[in-house]
């Protein structure tokens, strides 16, 4: 059984405290507001062990730009000052912090700065040159500031091609519910492998070299150009060399060598709308090739052919690959 100061903190709370935050920085702060801040930090053990986390991380405070002090002005409820408290929320998460509640769907995802559909890439080039290619149903927030820059990976995958900008000066980050992923003059893959909350992320280094942080593990793990590895917040797998078809996705083809058909079909429906799977009994046969994301059906029709399969389809939206007749 933890302590009180280890249990997570609820959703709503730590949305409050992030709140509470920016109206004390708007420069609009009187007597009332105080007392109303006060009565609420009194009001339940949560809520001040949520401020006194935040008090605790006292100089990243000053992280905050310019653009995000001026954003807090404005009035409760607008675009803006959500966007305040969202990017407030992504700076104490990338630096490790625990108060972040831990939750299914974290509330700063309900609005994604940037994000892809299924079948759909999307190319940003950020205010300092970075270039990201987000992949399929993929998502992300993005909060610069004068002392960091920060991307927060909420589900799928991207590639990052980092600016020239000094990452002495003004670190590059990676944040995820494992971890983080510090940049160091770099190109890189970074992938949520499923949807799950606590699912591993693997991210390999194709230029430069990262350093991956573990958000429960005092130990940094250094990546150099051409090495991989998969995390979560309480392990890191060994080092592995990159495969390089892993970015295939970027030329929008599949690349496969011997994979399971059923891990290759599960790999296919993140590119097609509707379920796609295969009888239990065939899940294992090998596929190989080179397939095009642009056309599934395409795909679905080169693998019956290959494999001498049963192409069985209720709607497009429906389709089980099957074992030969008798």
């Amino acid at each position: 059984m933890g302590t009180d100061s280890e249990k997570a903190i609820p959703p709503k709370v730590s949305r409050a405290a992030a709140e509470w935050l920016v109206e004390l920085h708007s420069g609009q702060v009187g007597k009332e507001v105080r007392e109303q801040w006060q009565a609420w930090r009194a009001a339940h053990p949560d809520h001040d062990r949520a401020w006194q986390h935040i008090e605790m991380l006292g100089e990243r405070l000053g992280g905050l730009s310019s653009s995000l002090a001026h954003a807090t002005m404005a009035p409760r409820g607008s675009l803006r000052r959500r966007r305040a408290i969202k990017t407030l929320a992504m700076l104490l998460f990338a630096g490790g912090s625990a108060w972040v509640v831990q939750e299914k769907t974290p509330w700063w995802q309900l609005s994604a700065d940037y994000s892809t559909g299924i079948g759909e890439q999307r190319r940003i080039e950020l205010e300092d040159g970075t270039v990201v290619d987000l992949n399929s149903s993929s998502a992300i927030n993005v909060a610069y500031t004068q002392q960091q820059r920060i991307l927060m990976l909420l589900r799928g995958e991207m590639y990052v091609a980092t600016a020239s900008e000094s990452a002495t000066t003004r670190p590059f980050l990676i944040a995820s519910d494992q971890g983080s992923v510090r940049a160091f003059g770099t190109r890189f893959v970074v992938r949520q492998l499923t949807n799950e909350k606590d699912s591993p992320i693997k991210v390999g280094v194709l230029e430069g070299a990262v350093e991956v942080a573990p958000s429960e593990m005092p130990a940094r793990v250094r990546l150099q150009a051409g090495e991989q590895l998969s995390f979560t917040r309480h392990m890191v797998t060994p080092i592995e060399p990159v495969i390089p078809h892993d970015t295939a996705w970027l030329q929008r083809i599949l690349v496969a060598d011997d994979m399971p058909l059923g891990e290759f079909l599960a790999e296919l429906s993140r590119y097609r709308k509707g379920s796609l799977g295969c009888d239990h009994s065939i899940k294992h046969l090998k596929v190989s090739g080179t397939y095009p994301l642009d056309d599934t059906d395409k795909v679905i029709e080169m693998l019956q052919q290959s494999l001498n399969l049963q192409v069985r389809m209720l709607t497009r939206y429906w389709v089980r690959l099957m074992p030969p007749a008798v």
